[in-house]
């Protein structure tokens, strides 16, 4: 049988015991909410479903989040950037992807969202950087009603450099296609990509171009360098082409600028899959527990990466997941859902 290299046990015996200090929650059952927590988002579970596990009531986890869990997030975040700092020792300058994604809840509305009126989406807003192979989170922000992109950006800007990087390159999602962003931006080498309606440039097209955007003064447009390029996709059974854009201050030729922009930001997408696969479910309705439970899957996916290379994210879920013995009574039905994932690993093998 073939046995690949897996984490000795002692590593991941660490692991959870990082992850139980990190959720340090203050009274008689705050360990229990802990690893009902940490539960749900292994098991990509509710985390109602989960209490029961542990003997804790639904409500009591919610009353613990609800009033420490601001302090909670920030410790969670901390620990994230030190996982990312010890990484990335020694290194001084780095190329960053700034993006945000959306996670739509169904049900009760929740308040305190950004983008969504109704209260069903919520927005959060990173900055990463990919080093050794690894897509390393830096900085992180929840988008509440009231941000502007440029406050954003400049707030996920202000932790790397806080954290004593040089940004070398910028790239942007075409969700910060905006004036004020462009305008922030300028300071560094930056790549966004760009609405092709909102330029209207619907052929080839490497040159100048000036924003005319209506809610800013002529003398507050921005001049860039603007690439279109185009890509054949199929459409209802017919090949057509859909044109692309890009803003850079970047002198380079027009095919190293999109080959660097898909190298700096592809990554990231691959990032949020990984997260969003430790997202637990929850009925609450609460921003803060919303919150909190994003990153603690955050911090999950970050504790993989320490391990990426070694293991497969469903291998690194179910060592843990064993450590965690309290959820054994539910293995069975885990293990054969991850059957596929399990051929030839042997999980008890030590280095």
């Amino acid at each position: 049988m073939v046995t690949p290299v897996l984490p000795h046990q002692n590593n991941v015996q660490q692991i959870g015991y990082k992850l139980l200090s990190m959720l340090n929650f203050k009274g008689k059952r705050g360990e229990e909410v802990a690893r009902t927590l940490i539960s749900a988002c292994l098991w990509n579970d509710s985390v109602e479903n989960k209490s029961r596990v542990y003997d804790v009531s639904p409500q009591t986890v919610r009353n613990y989040v609800e009033e420490q869990g601001v302090e909670v997030i920030e410790k969670l975040l901390e620990q994230v950037r030190k996982m990312s700092l010890e990484v990335l020792k020694g290194v001084k300058e780095i190329d960053v992807s700034i993006d945000w994604t959306t996670k739509t809840w169904y049900g009760k509305t929740v308040e305190g969202l950004g983008s969504s009126e109704e209260g069903n989406s919520w927005n959060y807003a990173t900055a990463t950087t990919k080093f050794d192979g690894k897509v390393l989170l830096l900085a992180f922000v929840t988008l509440v009603k009231g941000m502007t992109k440029d406050e954003v950006v400049k707030a996920l800007v202000e932790q790397v450099v806080a954290m004593g990087f040089k940004v070398r390159l910028m790239t942007l999602d075409a969700g910060f296609y905006t004036v004020d962003v462009l305008n922030f931006v300028s300071q560094f080498k930056y790549v966004i990509a760009v609405p092709v309606g909102d330029v209207k440039v619907y052929q080839e097209f490497d040159g100048e171009y000036e924003t005319n955007s209506k809610r800013h003064r002529k003398d507050e447009q921005v001049e860039f360098r603007l690439l279109v390029y185009s890509e054949e996709k199929a459409k209802r059974k017919k090949r057509t082409l859909v044109y692309f854009a890009r803003a850079t201050n970047l002198n380079l030729p027009k095919g190293e600028v999109l080959d660097l922009y898909n190298k700096v930001r592809g990554p990231i997408e691959t990032s949020h899959r990984n997260i969003k696969a430790f997202l637990p479910f929850t009925s609450s309705t609460k921003f803060v527990f919303r919150t909190l439970i994003f990153v603690l899957a955050i911090v999950l996916y970050s504790l993989y990466t320490v391990f990426k290379g070694e293991v497969r994210r469903e291998q690194f879920r179910i060592l843990l997941i064993l450590l965690f013995s309290d959820d054994l009574f539910y293995l069975k039905d885990f293990l054969f859902k991850s059957i596929e994932s399990l051929i030839n690993i042997d999980l008890f093998s030590r280095r």
